[in-house]
C-alpha cells in the first residue's frame, strides 16, 4: 500500500486501455470500483480484476462493487444469482428475529462467495440508512427495516457474513441518507430535522456498527448541523458527528465525487473532501479528464488515513474457512420462501 494515493478509481470498459494502465501505474489509486459497464462475462471480469490489482501494485488492492441485492446489484445472472432487496430480510426479521438475522448473515456470506470467485474483495454494504415516510425513494427497499435497532442488527449480520468471506464491508451513507428529499445522484438532498432527532434515529445504526473497517459519506445537506456544506465536504459533520458523536474511527470514503449532488470543479471538490476529513475520494465514472483532476487533488495516504486504510485492507487478507456452499444456498432459499 506504500505510495498509494487517497482515491478509488473507476475504469471505462471491459479491460484497461493502454492509457489507463499507464495512468494508474503513475497515479496509484488505493483501490478501484466496478460498475455494469465493466461487466460482460465471467472470464472478462476476472481478467479485469487481475489487471486492476496489478495496477494497484499488490494482491490485496481493494476492488469495490455495489452488490446489495434487489435494485442495486452490478453482477447479475448468469454471473451471480439474484438476491432479494435488504427490506425482504427485514420482513423475515419482523416475523422471527433469529431467522431474519441468520438470513442477513447468509446473504452477506453468499455475496462474498460470489465476489471472491472474481477476485472482488470489497462490497459497498451494508446500507444503514433509516427510511422515513415521505422521503425520496432512492433508499426505499435498500433499507433493511424501519427501526434503527433492527437496521443495526441486520446490517451487522450482513457485514459479518462478508467479513467471514474475506470481503471488506463498507457501511453507507454516513451520517444517514434515509431522510433525503432527493436522489443524490441527480440533486442535493436537504434534511431539515434537528440534530437531536437525527442522533436518536438516523445516526443510531452507524453508531452501533462504528467498529466496521470502512464507511461511505452521504452527499446530503443537514441544515441544523452545517447549513452550508453537504456532509462529504463538511468538517463539522465529519468531525463532530461522524468521528465524535457516532464514534467511527475507520476508513471514511466519499460517495462518488462526480454525483450531481455536488456542484463545482471535480478537483476542487476532491480537495475539499480531504480537507473536511474524508480519508479517500471515490470517483466512479472512469472519465480520464476527471480522473486526472481527482488524482492531482489528492496526496499519498499518510498518518491516520494510511493507518485506517491499512486496517480496512487487512480485512481481505485472511483465508475464509471452507463452507458447504450448496448447503448455505439451500438454507438461504428455505428462509426466503417464507416471505415469497
Amino acid at each position: 500500500m506504500s505510495g498509494s494515493k487517497a482515491w478509488i478509481a473507476g475504469c471505462a470498459g471491459h479491460r484497461l486501455s493502454a492509457d489507463e494502465k499507464a495512468f494508474f501505474a503513475a497515479e496509484r489509486p488505493w483501490g478501484f470500483i466496478l460498475f455494469g459497464r465493466n461487466i460482460h462475462s465471467a472470464e472478462q471480469v476476472r481478467d479485469l480484476v487481475a489487471e486492476l490489482k496489478e495496477a494497484g501494485g499488490r494482491s490485496t488492492t481493494p476492488i469495490f462493487v455495489d452488490q446489495e441485492g434487489g435494485r442495486v446489484q452490478r453482477l447479475r445472472p448468469p454471473l451471480a444469482p439474484t438476491y432479494p432487496a435488504p427490506s425482504r430480510l427485514g420482513v423475515i426479521f419482523g416475523r422471527d428475529r433469529e431467522a431474519g438475522e441468520r438470513a442477513a448473515w447468509l446473504q452477506g456470506r453468499l455475496l462474498a462467495l460470489d465476489l471472491a470467485g472474481y477476485g472482488i474483495n470489497a462490497d459497498c454494504l451494508p446500507c444503514l440508512d433509516v427510511p422515513v415516510a415521505g422521503a425520496h425513494s432512492v433508499i426505499g427497499d435498500r433499507a433493511f427495516a424501519m427501526h434503527p435497532d433492527d437496521i443495526a442488527t441486520l446490517g451487522r449480520a450482513a457485514a459479518d457474513g462478508l467479513v467471514a468471506g474475506a470481503v471488506m464491508p463498507v457501511m453507507k451513507h454516513l451520517p444517514g441518507h434515509g431522510r433525503g428529499n432527493a436522489d443524490s445522484h441527480l440533486d442535493l438532498p436537504v434534511v431539515t430535522a434537528i440534530r437531536a432527532e437525527l442522533g436518536r434515529t438516523d445516526f443510531a445504526p452507524f453508531a452501533a456498527l462504528r467498529t466496521l473497517p470502512a464507511a461511505m459519506t452521504a452527499h446530503v445537506l443537514y441544515t441544523d448541523i452545517d447549513p452550508t456544506h453537504p456532509a462529504t465536504l463538511s468538517p463539522i459533520v465529519i468531525q463532530q458527528v461522524i468521528r465524535d458523536e457516532i464514534g467511527f474511527d475507520g476508513l471514511l470514503m466519499t460517495d462518488d465525487i462526480s454525483m450531481k449532488a455536488l456542484q463545482g470543479d471535480i478537483g476542487e471538490l476532491s480537495a475539499k473532501a480531504i480537507t473536511a476529513g474524508c480519508d479517500i475520494v471515490l470517483h466512479c465514472n472512469g472519465d480520464m479528464t476527471e480522473m486526472r483532476k481527482v488524482s492531482s487533488a489528492v496526496q499519498p495516504l499518510r498518518g491516520r488515513a494510511e493507518q485506517r486504510a491499512a486496517a480496512a485492507e487487512a480485512t481481505v487478507t485472511h483465508r475464509p474457512g471452507i463452507v458447504d456452499e450448496a448447503a448455505l444456498r439451500a438454507e438461504f432459499a428455505g428462509l426466503m420462501t417464507e416471505v415469497a
